[in-house]
């Protein structure tokens, strides 16, 4: 069976950010622990680990030739993050620098509840087969259950990444130090598999509805 040129590089495009996403999460857990575990201090464990996303951004500079915004915000913020707890000396403020950016992508997130199209349905959209994006398109356009359906979902999300950024920040003051890494590492994928598996149930309940279509269902 023939792949449509166009579905093979979307697809290895979404593995590839699967990839560089697994590198931003795992590697600076994994980086900590291996420092502490050979006797490297927290303090230093935090800010080497903490530098493993340029390690993806140098990546996508080599491979692409080009630097998402995404990543420059994202760094931006684990920068402003660092340079706050070195000022200030508080080590617990620089574990709880990622809250600032789980925070910010939640409220941003919110915020396009009230764009032109609401996160869930923008990021989505380029991972589907061009059929199906066309179809989502129009149910946008014409479906009132739909758009109800995306925006549903899009602050789920939003609020979910809320949860972690105070969540984080509590477990940053509450928790030792050694812990936090990990307890924040683990929190952000049990509330990403939580928030998927709403949507998912939200979807299906409201395609299943009687004469509405929700992504072309009817």
């Amino acid at each position: 069976m023939n792949r449509d040129p166009a579905t093979g590089r979307r697809i290895a495009g979404s593995r590839t950010s699967l990839i560089l996403m697994l590198v931003e999460v795992i590697v600076p857990l994994a980086l900590f622990y291996i420092l502490r575990a050979v006797g490297v201090g927290q303090w230093a464990a935090l800010l080497i680990s903490g530098a493993a996303p340029l390690l993806a951004l140098a990546y996508r500079w080599i491979a692409y030739r080009r630097i998402e915004m995404s990543s420059i915000f994202t760094l931006s913020i684990l920068v402003a993050g660092t340079l706050i707890g070195l000022l200030t000396g508080d080590p617990r403020l620089l574990v709880a620098r990622e809250s600032y950016l789980t925070g910010i992508v939640g409220l941003w997130m919110i915020g396009t509840l009230w764009a032109a199209r609401p996160f869930i349905l923008v990021a989505t959209m380029p991972l589907l087969p061009p059929a199906t994006a066309a179809t989502w398109d129009a149910n946008w356009r014409q479906e009132t259950v739909f758009r109800k359906v995306m925006r549903a979902m899009t602050l789920a999300w939003g609020c979910a990444f809320l949860v972690d950024a105070v969540a984080r920040i509590v477990m940053a003051y509450t928790l030792p130090l050694d812990i936090v890494p990990l307890a924040g590492t683990a929190l952000l994928v049990l509330l990403l598999i939580a928030v998927v598996q709403f949507s998912k149930a939200y979807g299906r309940r409201a395609a299943s509805a009687p004469t509405r279509r929700v992504g072309g269902a009817r």
